[in-house]
């Protein structure tokens, strides 16, 4: 878009605030150009940077004669607009996650001051032929994470994902003729032959890196419905086949673990356990696709190549799972233009708006065929999907504050102590039920 001399010293000023206009008014005032529509946007700026959220308010503008996209980016967005919500002047859409340490948007959906967004899935598609809920893949709005009440309806929409499994490494499976296993029993078999041959099955860059894990692995072994209540720590959950299944298989992928794991899997020295994978020292970690970048310069065996799979299945042709990260876009009952922000949600799920997320910052969004227009180590992780995998989205839900006790330490950090041996299968399932008695108090 060309824009006037006027505009670009108000964007220049603009950007000093971290507020900018997207569109190519001449007009200094609120109501933009035209018919004097103005969209406020407001989105957290992460790793993808700022660049693809100005040319996708730009395009939109484009798209929309007489709107213009009021842009609010920052590394720190609620310090931002939390002064203005407080005065009242709302967002009309918003860009930021559950899960953040904020809370920004679980205290949106405590106080029910969200709008929402069911209708926007039965909308076309900007320029396409499609609906929205045509567009987006599979599982990506039947979770508790955008259906936040239960009630089956949707307030937060499904943004940029990533998908966590297993990375390994291609070349070294290439080298040896070995197949990918396809189920646990398959995988304790390469198990016993690699450690034959001086190399360890597994590895995790630290604890944390089980949450993705555990989730895939509890909604493959008890199915969606039980996965379900787990989520909310239903008493006797855990006494399961299914929970106990899970259990099982964590403890003998423990005993698979190479030895050195547990001492570097801290925030200091997580790259030493993901250099095992590059090493051919163990074959498989819990990640996601940072790794590549995290782990672009280091070190690495001949012939070395990223090879991504979902969770093997608990038996053949059963279900393999995948989960993915994704962020949320959303609107505040604040918002005053309401019926053009949902035109811009739908926007976000055309093949023009992901293809400039992609470009400019390597943002992908969930929506069917999004993996045909990548290459490279992107295809392959992002074809996971494609392939069959199951996408699980749920985490466990948040509760009041219970002290001594997190999701982390009662779930994923005693793997470090089941692969030293310091503590039993057993001693591990008796803490995670004596700590889901009193998160189950305290959910709110």
């Amino acid at each position: 878009m060309k824009a006037k001399k006027i505009v670009s010293m108000l964007l220049a000023a603009a950007m000093v605030l971290g507020l900018a206009a997207c569109g190519g008014s001449s007009d200094s005032g609120d109501s933009g150009s035209g018919d004097g529509k103005t969209l406020k946007v407001a989105a957290v700026e992460t790793a993808y940077g700022q660049d693809m959220w100005k040319d996708v308010c730009a395009a939109f503008e484009e798209a929309n004669p007489g709107v213009t996209v009021e842009l609010t980016i920052d590394k720190k967005l609620e310090d931002v607009i939390t002064p203005q919500m407080k005065s009242g002047e709302y967002p009309d859409v918003i860009l930021r996650a559950v899960g953040a340490e904020s809370g920004l948007t679980e205290t949106f959906i405590k106080d029910n001051n969200l709008v929402e967004l069911t209708d926007v899935l039965d909308m076309t598609v900007p320029g396409e032929d499609v609906t929205v809920k045509e567009k987006i893949l599979p599982g990506f709005v039947e979770n508790s994470i955008v259906n936040p009440y239960g009630d089956g309806k949707t307030y937060l929409m499904p943004m940029f994902y990533g998908p966590c499994g297993l990375f390994y490494n291609q070349g070294l499976f290439d080298e040896k003729g070995w197949e990918v296993p396809a189920t646990w029993d398959e995988m304790w078999e390469l198990g016993d032959q690699v450690k034959a041959e001086g190399m360890s099955l597994f590895t995790y860059p630290t604890t944390g890196y089980f949450d993705a894990f555990f989730y895939a692995l509890l909604h493959e072994t008890m199915g969606a419905d039980d996965f379900q209540k787990a989520l909310k720590y239903e008493e006797g959950i855990w006494d399961t086949d299914g929970a106990q299944q899970a259990f099982d298989i964590v403890a003998k992928l423990a005993e698979y673990t190479e030895p050195t794991t547990p001492a570097n899997a801290n925030d200091n020295d997580f790259r030493k356990n993901q250099q095992l994978v590059l090493d051919n020292k163990a074959l498989f970690m819990p990640n996601g696709n940072w790794v590549i970048g995290e782990m672009a310069d280091a070190p690495r065996a001949d012939g070395f190549e990223w090879g991504f799979t979902a969770l093997p299945a608990v038996t053949d042709g059963g279900e393999r799972a995948s989960y993915t990260f994704f962020e949320q876009i959303w609107m505040p009952s604040g918002a005053e233009n309401q019926d053009l922000g949902k035109q811009f949600i739908a926007y976000m799920y055309s093949d023009e708006a992901a293809g400039i997320f992609a470009e400019k910052g390597g943002a992908i969004q969930p929506i069917q065929g999004m993996s045909d227009m990548l290459d490279g180590d992107n295809k392959i992780y992002y074809s996971i999907y494609d392939t069959g995998a199951v996408a699980v989205m749920d985490a466990f839900a948040t509760t009041d504050p219970v002290e001594g006790i997190t999701i982390r330490s009662t779930f994923f950090d005693p793997v470090n102590s089941l692969v030293t041996g310091d503590k039993t299968e057993q001693d591990w399932i008796d803490q995670i039920k004596a700590d889901s008695d009193k998160l189950r108090e305290a959910l709110k």
